[in-house]
Formats: structure tokens, sequence, C-alpha cells
């Protein structure tokens, strides 16, 4: 009688919890969505890999003035084999939903993106350091 009743309980837990389990998943639709990005992103990364030699040469001569210019392009290679590679990994694995959840596997995701210039917080943390840190004298 204890194991029908203890039965009875486990299978009554099973059938009100499997349901809300059921529902958490996401529905097919948002997962075709994000194969279908995953899968433009691929392409876009391959098709656009070459826009990294002009962008790795302007932002690191930015960054680091006139050995920039042979710095840059020597980066710039190695981003765009580095671009072009993930980008048909991507193209071809859309179905595979990793890294992740369908998520990009490079920053940024697509070459047009991370052209501002790195802002510099420093100087804004040292001033209002500084100036909580010593009293006002009046």
């Amino acid at each position: 009688m204890k194991s029908n009743l203890l039965l009875t309980v486990v299978l009554l837990a099973v059938l009100v919890t499997v349901p809300a389990l059921v529902s958490a998943d996401q529905q097919p639709e948002m997962i075709a969505e994000k194969m279908a990005v995953k899968f433009t992103r691929g392409v876009a990364n391959t098709f656009t890999c070459l826009v990294e030699l002009p962008k790795q040469t302007v932002l690191t001569v930015r960054d680091m003035g006139g050995a920039g210019y042979v710095v840059g392009p020597a980066k710039g290679v190695i981003m765009t084999l580095y671009r072009g590679f993930i980008g048909m990994t991507e193209a071809l694995l859309f179905l595979v939903p990793q890294p992740g959840y369908y998520d990009p596997m490079i920053e940024p995701s697509y070459v047009w993106e991370g052209w501002a210039p790195k802002r510099d917080i420093t100087p804004v943390f040292s001033q209002n350091s500084s100036a909580t840190s010593q009293p006002e004298a009046h």
C-alpha cells in the first residue's frame, strides 16, 4: 500500500513538473531566427574580411602613432585571415548552437563595428578621487 502511494506521488510530481520544463524551451521560430542570424553573420564576415586590413592599420596608427604604419598592416593581414576563417566556420556550422547559444565567435561581430576610439576614463577617476579625498578649505 505504501509503495503504491509513493508511486502515485512520484508520478504526480513528474506530471506536474514536465509541462513546466517543456514550456521553458525556446520556440522553434526563435531557434531558426538565431540560426539565420549566425549564417548571415558568417557569410558577411567571409566576404568583408578584407576590410580588416585598412581597419587595423587605421586603428593601430591612431593608437600607436607612426609605428602603427608597420604594425597595423601586419595586424590587418592576421585579422583578415582570422575573420575570414571565423566567417566560414559560422556559415558552415550555423546549425550548431555553439559558442554559447548561437553567439558570435568573434568580437566585434562584424568588421564595420569597433571603429570608435577607446574611451580613456582614467583621468575622470583620478580627478574625482583627488577631489573627494582632499577637503576644501574655506
